[in-house]
């Protein structure tokens, strides 16, 4: 008896816990959401259209700029891209933003180019800190369930 309820508890339990994808369960775009840093970009990816994206198997490396990040920018920067009209030149800053693949800090190296979504190529170096486009990276590795986030603590963008 002891046993059949050991088994029976240990099957619920089992059947119970949700399929963590690389041990993961949350997507860039719910632990971005989760961080509570990021509303810009999400306001941004949604203005875009690109939420659906971020939100699919990928997997995406995603060089996130912070709040702060974006408020840096000059003053109705923000306002401007996103306006309906420019919807074309947002989506282009943002999948700047974006690596296809999952690229750990432990993949990089010193001036090493990555090609964006957006299509240009992005640099990386190594030494001194990690940066992108000139970018400091200030946290990395952040692991979602289709990729990875590096915070960046600006926004890069395509020439």
């Amino acid at each position: 008896m002891l046993r059949r309820t050991y088994l029976a508890l240990t099957a619920a339990t089992f059947l119970a816990t949700p399929a963590l994808a690389g041990g993961h369960s949350m997507d860039i775009v719910d632990t971005a959401a989760n961080a509570g840093t990021f509303e810009t970009l999400l306001a941004a990816a949604t203005a875009a259209g690109l939420v659906d994206t971020l939100k699919s198997e990928g997997p995406f490396t995603v060089f996130a700029p912070t709040d702060e990040a974006f408020a840096a920018l000059p003053e109705g920067t923000v306002d401007t891209l996103l306006m309906p009209e420019n919807k074309d030149q947002l989506t282009a800053v943002l999948t700047y933003h974006v690596v296809p693949g999952k690229v750990m800090s432990s993949d990089l190296s010193n001036n090493m180019m990555a090609t964006t979504v957006q299509g240009s190529d992005v640099t990386i170096m190594t030494e001194g800190g990690v940066t992108v486009d000139g970018a400091n990276v200030v946290q990395a590795d952040i692991e979602a369930s289709n990729g990875v986030i590096h915070v960046i603590d600006g926004v890069i963008l395509p020439e």
